[in-house]
């Protein structure tokens, strides 16, 4: 059984706008749900990792939430440990390894092969074959302005 989505593409009212309208509807019928750019989620698994308590909440949370919403994904500058911490919610998280049937959105304007192309084959394998692929299409609404 597949996972939520990946959202690739530009929608009319906009990938991020679509995801908040989910996470909206699971926080009303009492759900957890995390929204993180993908920079910002790397960036503090990453100081979590080298010591900061104060992101311990946060990182266990990453991983507990009923709907973590991976936002901009590809627009982080990548290296070896943060393909890692990637991998590490990812992975959990398609699991349920923590005993709990949890979902995750991902929005990016990258196509399948640049997704191969810029994260390694374990990340690539999960996004391809673990979640619904949605393109959606229409003009970039910043543009519009």
């Amino acid at each position: 059984m597949k996972k939520i989505f990946y959202l690739q593409e530009i929608l009319d009212f906009g990938k991020t706008f679509l995801s908040n309208c989910i996470a909206k509807e699971l926080l009303n019928k009492n759900k957890t749900v995390l929204y993180q750019t993908a920079p910002n989620m790397l960036d503090n698994i990453i100081s979590y990792r080298f010591g900061d308590n104060n992101l311990k909440d946060f990182y266990n949370n990453l991983l507990d939430v009923d709907l973590l919403i991976i936002d901009d994904l590809g627009t982080e500058s990548m290296n070896s440990l943060k393909y890692t911490e990637l991998f590490n919610v990812l992975n959990p998280r398609l699991l349920n390894q923590n005993n709990k049937v949890t979902k995750t959105i991902i929005s990016t304007n990258l196509s399948l092969k640049n997704i191969l192309d810029t994260y390694d084959e374990r990340i690539f394998s999960r996004i391809a074959g673990n979640y619904n692929i949605c393109r959606f299409f229409g003009e970039d609404i910043r543009l519009k302005k």
